[in-house]
C-alpha cells in the first residue's frame, strides 16, 4: 500500500525457515546502481518492442517507453545521491521515480520502485538476504494493488505478483539464496505473462501478451543478471502469446484509429478520450479520497507516493474535473493533459513491431558541452556538437537532419545565433526532400530550454502537438547563467572588467560581481521572483561543480519547496547555466 496510507499488507516471510547468519546483511548501493544501469539499458532495449504490444488500457503505443523514461528518471536521482547514506540514497531512488513517472504503466512502476526502495532502506539484519528479497517483491505488489482504483487481471500488476508469490516460496525453502529468490521469480513472471491473454480478452483478440507485464519481465530479467549472476532465460516471443511455429507468420496488433481505439485486429474497446496526470502535495487521507473521485469520473487510476506527494493518473473525458478534484485537498501542479486521438494520429505504425522501421520522428539537438551531448543522446536525439566559439553551420544541422533518418525532424538550436541556421537547414531539408519530409526549428536559445523542450517530447503524439507542446515549453523556462568577463566593457549591469562575475538573464548581462555563488544567486533569485516549482542546474569547466552544489544546499535552505536538478554539462566559459520551469 502507498506509504503513509495505511499499514503494508504484504506479508513478512518466515525467518525462521532459512537458519544461521543471513548470507547478506543488507543490499549495497554499488550492486544497485548496476541493476538500474542495467535495467535502462534493457529497456531501452526492449523499448520499441514492448510499444508494439500496448493494447490496453488504451492502444497509445508507449507502454515501453513510458517505461524507460520512469526508470532513467530513478537512475538519475540515485547517481546524483552516491555520496549519501544507502537509505537517503534509496529515498532518492524512489522519489526520482515517482517525479518522473509516465503514463499508466510508469506511475504503476513508480510504486513498485518506491516500495522495494523502502524495504531494502530497512535491511532487518535478523533476517536473510533472500526473505528481505522477498519480502520487498512481495509489499511492491500490495502497494500496485492497492495503488490502482480498479485492479484489472492479465496487466503487469499480475506479473508482479505472480514473481513475488514465487520470490515468497523461494525463500521459504530451508538454505534458499537470496540468488534463487531472483531466479524464481523471474521464471514466474515469463510463465505469468504468457498466460495475460487467457485474463484479459483484449489481448486475447490482439494476438499480444500484455505490455507492461512484458516490461515487468525485462525488469526482473535484469534483477535476477545482477542479483543472481544469471542470464535469464529467454522470454516467451512477445508478439502472440503462444511462441509461432518457425516461419510462421506473426500477428500483430492494428494501430490505433485517430478516435483512440484500436481496430477490429486490436479488439479495444472505445474509452475516455483523456489521459491527465499531475503531481499532488496533500495529506495521505486526501490522496485517499482523490482515487476515489477520480474513480466516478474514469477510468486507469493510480494514486502512488508518500510524505505528502503524490503522482496521479486517470483517463477521462473531463480533464478539467479530474484537475478540479484536486483542489479540494491540495495543490496540483506539473499537469500533463493528452488527447488519445491526438497521439494515436501521430502515432508510429505498428506494422513490423519486431523488427524495428526507422524512426518516424527524431529531434536533432546543438550542444555546447560533452555532459549536455550525453543528455541529449540518452533522451534519443541526433546530437550536433556546438558551444561557445563554436557554432553549428547550416550545411551540419542539413546534414544531421538528413543523417536522422526520419520522416518528421524537431530541431532544437538551444542558441540564439544558432536559431537562423537552424531555420535555413530546415527550409533546405524541405526543399530538397522528394519524400516530403517534415522539419520544425523550436526557437529554444538556450541549452537549457532545449532540455526541457526535449523532456516533454512525444513521438506519440501528432506532429504539430509535438512541436506546439514542445515550443511552449522552451518559452516558458525563464534562464540564466554565470560567466565570467574577459574583458573591459559596458554591460546592462555596469562596467565590467577582466575577471569580473557576470550574471546572465534570458540572454543579457544584469549583474556584475566578484563571487561566484553570490552572482549566481542573485540571477536565481530573480529567476524565482516570478515562482516555480524545479530549478534544474548544469554544471560546466572552472569549477561549475562547487558552483552547483553551493547553489543546490542555497535553493534547499532558502526555498524548500522547490525542486532541484543538477547536471553535469562540460560547457566552456559558463560554469554554470539555470533555469527555472
Amino acid at each position: 500500500m502507498d506509504a503513509g496510507m495505511g499499514e503494508q499488507t504484504g506479508r513478512r516471510v518466515d525467518a525462521a525457515s532459512t537458519p544461521g547468519r543471513p548470507d547478506v546483511e543488507a543490499i549495497s548501493l554499488p550492486v544497485v546502481l548496476r541493476f538500474v544501469d542495467v535495467a535502462v539499458d534493457a529497456l531501452a532495449a526492449a523499448r520499441e518492442e514492448i510499444d508494439a504490444l500496448n493494447v490496453y488500457p488504451v492502444p497509445d503505443g508507449d507502454t515501453g517507453t513510458n517505461m524507460y523514461l520512469t526508470m532513467v528518471s530513478a537512475r538519475d536521482a540515485i547517481r546524483d545521491a552516491t555520496d549519501r547514506p544507502t537509505g537517503e540514497a534509496l529515498a532518492a531512488f524512489a522519489r526520482g521515480a515517482l517525479l518522473g513517472a509516465r503514463g499508466n504503466s510508469g506511475v504503476i512502476l513508480s510504486e513498485m520502485l518506491g516500495a522495494l526502495a523502502r524495504r531494502f532502506a530497512d535491511p532487518a539484519p535478523t533476517v536473510t538476504y533472500a526473505v528481505q528479497v522477498a519480502e520487498a517483491l512481495d509489499q511492491a505488489s500490495h502497494a500496485c494493488y492497492a495503488a490502482v482504483g480498479e485492479p484489472v487481471e492479465g496487466t503487469m500488476l499480475t506479473v508482479l505478483r505472480a514473481a513475488a508469490t514465487a520470490a515468497v516460496e523461494a525463500a521459504d525453502r530451508p538454505g534458499s539464496p537470496a540468488r534463487d529468490v531472483f531466479t524464481a521469480a523471474a521464471a514466474s513472471a515469463r510463465e505469468a505473462l504468457v498466460h495475460t491473454p487467457e485474463q484479459l480478452d483484449v489481448l486475447a483478440r490482439a494476438g499480444v501478451v500484455d505490455a507492461g507485464g512484458q516490461g515487468m519481465c525485462v525488469l526482473l530479467d535484469a534483477a535476477e543478471q545482477v542479483f543472481a549472476g544469471r542470464r535469464p532465460a529467454e522470454r516467451p516471443v512477445v508478439i502472440g502469446h503462444r511462441a509461432p511455429p518457425a516461419g510462421a507468420p506473426v500477428p500483430v496488433p492494428a494501430p490505433a484509429t485517430a478516435d483512440g481505439a484500436g481496430g477490429d485486429a486490436t479488439g479495444a474497446e472505445a474509452g475516455p478520450a483523456y489521459e491527465v496526470m499531475y503531481l499532488l502535495d496533500a495529506e495521505p487521507e486526501a490522496a485517499r479520497r482523490l482515487r476515489a473521485r477520480l474513480g466516478e469520473i474514469g477510468e486507469s487510476v493510480v494514486v502512488v507516493g508518500a510524505d505528502r506527494l503524490w503522482n496521479v493518473h486517470v483517463h477521462t473525458d473531463d480533464p478539467g474535473l479530474a484537475v478540479e478534484s484536486a483542489l479540494e485537498d491540495g495543490r496540483p501542479h506539473r499537469i500533463r493533459i493528452t488527447h488519445f486521438a491526438e497521439q494515436a494520429a501521430g502515432g508510429e505504425s505498428h506494422a513490423e513491431p519486431v523488427a524495428a522501421a526507422p524512426a518516424l520522428r527524431r529531434v536533432v539537438a546543438v550542444s555546447a558541452g560533452p555532459g549536455l551531448s550525453d543528455l541529449f543522446a540518452e533522451a534519443g536525439a541526433v546530437v550536433v556538437e556546438g558551444g561557445a566559439g563554436r557554432r553549428p553551420s547550416t550545411g551540419e544541422l542539413l546534414e544531421a537532419i538528413a543523417a536522422s533518418g526520419a520522416r518528421e525532424v524537431v530541431v532544437l538550436p538551444n542558441d540564439e545565433n544558432t536559431v537562423r541556421a537552424a531555420q535555413a537547414a530546415a527550409t533546405t531539408a524541405e526543399a530538397d526532400d522528394p519524400r516530403g519530409i517534415r522539419v520544425a526549428v523550436i526557437p529554444s536559445y538556450a541549452q537549457v530550454q532545449g532540455l526541457a523542450a526535449l523532456a516533454v517530447h512525444d513521438p506519440g503524439r501528432g506532429f504539430d502537438q509535438d512541436v506546439t507542446e514542445m515550443t511552449a515549453t522552451a518559452r516558458h523556462v525563464r534562464h540564466g547563467a554565470v560567466t565570467i568577463a574577459a574583458r573591459t566593457a559596458m554591460t546592462m549591469a555596469g562596467p565590467c572588467e577582466p575577471g569580473d562575475v557576470l550574471g546572465v538573464i534570458a540572454g543579457d548581462f544584469a549583474v556584475v560581481g566578484s563571487n561566484r555563488v553570490g552572482v549566481a544567486r542573485v540571477v536565481l533569485e530573480r529567476l524565482l521572483a516570478a515562482g516555480g516549482e524545479l530549478v534544474t542546474l548544469v554544471a560546466g569547466e572552472d569549477g561549475g561543480d562547487e558552483l552547483a552544489e553551493a547553489i543546490t544546499d542555497w535553493v534547499e535552505t532558502q526555498h524548500p519547496h522547490v525542486d532541484v536538478v543538477t547536471y553535469r554539462g562540460g560547457q566552456q566559459r559558463y560554469p554554470l547555466l539555470l533555469s527555472v520551469e
